[in-house]
């Protein structure tokens, strides 16, 4: 006798439905069947969300801990939120083929590809070995990262000087669409004598 899913049989009860709802069950019986056999589940890389709160930084001194290059050190050059990847600067460097066109020249250039976020780990400033990273909050309120595992020191791992620098540096020269510093520093409402008061 040949071997018949679950899923056939339960399917097998509604072919007499209306067309609409009987294709959705074919689908769906396509999906998870394939002769007879049920077919493998889906793996985690596939079904991964994207992490919503980070607690990896660009400029944070980092190991890598699987790979090509595990082992190595380096600092975080850029982080790709969209994809949960980040880039180690100098490190996991592949060789990129690149066509000669205006303005550049081709060859074989090597480029540093990005690594999955779970392949690094933030070092402990104390020790000096990877560690995991928690959050505590100070006496004064601010919300701080600290170095936690069995070997790890529990200090407070500091913000990157990096991210306190601008990208975009902000513009020194005036523009035409700049209000003057002087009407700025103006003041135009005191409510002891009713100035700038709205007429009612």
């Amino acid at each position: 006798m040949p071997k018949v899913s679950p899923s056939k049989t339960i399917f097998s009860r509604f072919t007499n439905a209306e067309s609409g709802i009987s294709s959705l069950l074919l689908l769906l019986q396509n999906l998870f069947t394939f002769g007879g056999e049920r077919l493998p589940q889906m793996g985690w890389k596939a079904a991964e969300k994207l992490i919503r709160h980070w607690k990896i930084l660009r400029g944070d001194n980092v190991m890598i801990i699987r790979g090509k290059d595990k082992g190595e050190t380096g600092v975080i050059k850029r982080v790709i939120r969209s994809q949960n990847r980040l880039i180690v600067e100098g490190k996991n460097l592949v060789k990129k083929h690149i066509k000669q066109g205006q303005g550049h020249e081709g060859g074989i250039f090597s480029v540093e590809a990005p690594l999955h976020v779970s392949n690094v780990q933030v070092l402990d400033p104390v020790t000096g070995k990877p560690c995991k990273i928690g959050t505590k909050y100070l006496v004064d309120g601010s919300k701080v990262r600290v170095a936690r595992g069995q070997e790890a020191s529990g200090a407070i791992i500091p913000r990157p000087e990096i991210l306190k620098m601008r990208r975009t540096p902000r513009p020194t020269i005036i523009g035409p669409k700049d209000t003057p510093v002087d009407l700025v520093m103006e003041k135009t409402y005191d409510p002891k004598t009713g100035k700038g008061m709205p007429e009612l």
